[in-house]
């Protein structure tokens, strides 16, 4: 079984998934890292020297390469993702996915301690960032709610995240 994790930047996909991986003893891919690697530069560095283009273009060919594993694993993917190509059709062929439904004071709350990790925020003022949020979360809902299986995450603890999605999958 391959699960997809999906939702917006700050929506806990990494987090969850390496408890979920822990829990399931399923093997953990990061999306991000695995371009990283391919890359041999951070995802900032290949935003800034390559730009979102080429970016988005790797990011669907790591993702191909990924789906097509069949070993169980946790997949945690970028939040544009689901929005490019027709990656999302693509997920939800090759994988569970999950969309890790999160509110933009939440996200705001998050993101905000850590700008210098998000390539797409880095011009964005903090005031800004919940109309920003707002905005992008508009136009990529109409993708994250193709997930197989929806999961709200506002006042819960990872755990309880966790759990949540080990019962809707029966793992």
């Amino acid at each position: 079984m391959l699960i997809s994790l999906i939702g917006y930047m700050g929506s806990g996909k990494s987090h969850v998934a390496k408890i979920l991986s822990h829990k399931t003893q399923f093997h953990l891919i990061d999306l991000d890292h695995q371009i990283s690697v391919k890359n041999q530069m951070s995802i900032p560095e290949i935003f800034n020297k390559r730009g979102e283009i080429y970016f988005r273009k790797q990011e669907r060919e790591v993702l191909e390469e990924i789906l097509e594993t069949n070993k169980p694993c946790i997949l945690s993917l970028g939040g544009g993702t689901p929005a490019y190509f027709n990656n999302m059709e693509l997920i939800t062929q090759k994988s569970e996915s999950i969309f890790l439904r999160t509110s933009i004071k939440t996200l705001t709350e998050r993101i905000i301690k850590q700008p210098d990790r998000r390539p797409l925020l880095a011009r964005i003022a903090p005031a800004d960032l919940p109309e920003f949020i707002a905005k992008h979360l508009f136009e990529r809902n109409e993708f994250y709610s193709k997930a197989k299986f929806t999961v709200d995450t506002d006042l819960k603890e990872v755990e309880q995240i966790v759990e949540e999605i080990i019962a809707l999958l029966e793992i």
